[in-house]
């Protein structure tokens, strides 16, 4: 099953900060032994994500994109973690792709924090541009 986009970041606790690190540390075992282990792999990409460790989940979104190329929301988390680590021209690319194949959370799109770098950037203009085509189209 595949996990929706990237989880909106919030203030953690010193627990929780643990908690995701145990976590972390319990899941590259995981992926260590089984590198293909879609699932494993987009937990871990979400919790390198929410430590902030935005080039870690963006090597994590690039692997599950080898694994799934035809997958609109793993292409859309790759374009997430492309904002997040300022690689707006590709963040664009690849979100447009992810649009291509499929994706459809538009709201969602819309105020996700990690695409917040890209939303000044000109591709992003075009991207809404598409979106209210495909909007039009659906009715």
């Amino acid at each position: 099953m595949l996990k929706k986009p990237h989880a909106p970041r919030k203030k953690a606790t010193r627990l929780e900060l643990r908690n995701l690190d145990q976590e972390i540390l319990f899941l590259e075992g995981l992926v260590r032994r089984d590198e293909s282990y879609v699932e494993a792999l987009q937990v871990l990409g979400d919790d390198y994500t929410r430590r902030g460790r935005f080039a870690d989940g963006l090597k994590i979104d690039q692997r599950l994109c080898k694994l799934r190329p035809d997958s609109a929301l793993i292409h859309y988390n790759l374009a997430c973690s492309y904002s997040l680590t300022r690689q707006l021209d590709l963040a664009v690319e690849t979100l447009e792709k992810s649009l291509s194949l499929g994706y459809r959370d538009f709201r969602w799109m819309s105020q996700d924090p990690d695409l917040e770098n890209l939303r000044e950037h000109p591709g992003y203009k075009r991207i809404q541009a598409k979106v209210r085509l495909i909007q039009v189209k659906a009715r």
